[in-house]
């Protein structure tokens, strides 16, 4: 079915790889395509409870393919970035946990996406940077406003200005990742990570989501405001009424999918 990407489901957890090893896994418009079309089918699948993102080979996704962003105007440009915008968007607004397994180069669109995804592991051979500058652009599928709502906004502007490249345990020091794991662990990691959330109550998880993500830029009171309504969402669930009697039986609870 998809031709620039694997996608699987085992246990719950949707897999989706970029496999493209001989390009670095470079993302061009059928990769994000085909992301997009994954996520898609993440949303309407309720088997899936959590997503691990990572990719084929040496590389996470060393950027954007620039033979191809090479042959466009502006035009082409605006419509390239735009598909890259709708893919990170559609991440973000996916109730359900993404994990970024940084395994090797993410670079460009491949930090971009990383930063996209909920949770950022990275294993230690992993690298990060913006280096759209060396090309005479700038960061284009969200860098350089997730970026500094990561590590702050010198931080940022370093990394972008300098096109610096940066290891895991500086990019984990400075917020970047939220984990550093030996190579072979790195999916173990995750893959624990993600039964751990898939625990949780499914409900509530996809409500923390984007509670997180549409309060992060509010005044807060504002962000105390939509935290109450949200809150008062979960109050009426099928899981809060299994997650307390559960605790007041003092037994595991069992919830189910949405």
């Amino acid at each position: 079915m998809y031709e620039t990407i694997k996608y699987e489901v085992k246990e719950g957890i949707g897999y989706i790889t970029i496999n493209r090893p001989k390009a670095m896994n470079a993302l061009n418009g059928e990769v994000l395509d085909e992301i997009y079309a994954a996520c898609a089918e993440v949303q309407n699948d309720d088997a899936v409870k959590a997503v691990i993102v990572t990719g084929e080979g040496k590389a996470f996704v060393a950027g954007a393919d620039i033979a191809q962003m090479n042959q466009l105007d502006s035009i082409g440009g605006r419509t390239l970035i735009a598909k890259g915008h709708k893919v990170m968007n559609y991440i973000e607004s996916i109730e359900k946990p993404f994990i970024a397994a940084v395994n090797g180069f993410a670079l460009g669109g491949g930090c971009e996406l990383a930063m996209a995804c909920d949770i950022r592991i990275a294993s230690e051979k992993a690298k990060f940077g913006q280096p759209e500058v060396n090309l005479g652009i700038i960061p284009g599928f969200g860098g350089t406003q997730r970026l500094p709502r990561l590590v702050g906004k010198g931080m940022a502007k370093y990394l972008i200005m300098t096109a610096e490249m940066i290891g895991a345990e500086e990019a984990n020091r400075i917020g970047l990742v939220e984990k550093v794991v030996a190579p072979d662990e790195l999916i173990p990691t995750c893959e624990k990570l993600a039964q751990t959330i898939m625990s949780k109550a499914p409900i509530a998880i996809g409500v923390a989501k984007t509670t997180i993500n549409n309060g992060y830029d509010l005044d807060m009171r504002a962000a105390s405001t939509l935290e109450v309504e949200a809150f008062t969402s979960t109050f009426g669930s099928k899981d809060k009424t299994e997650g307390m009697t559960a605790f007041l039986e003092k037994r595991e609870a069992k919830f189910e999918n949405k």
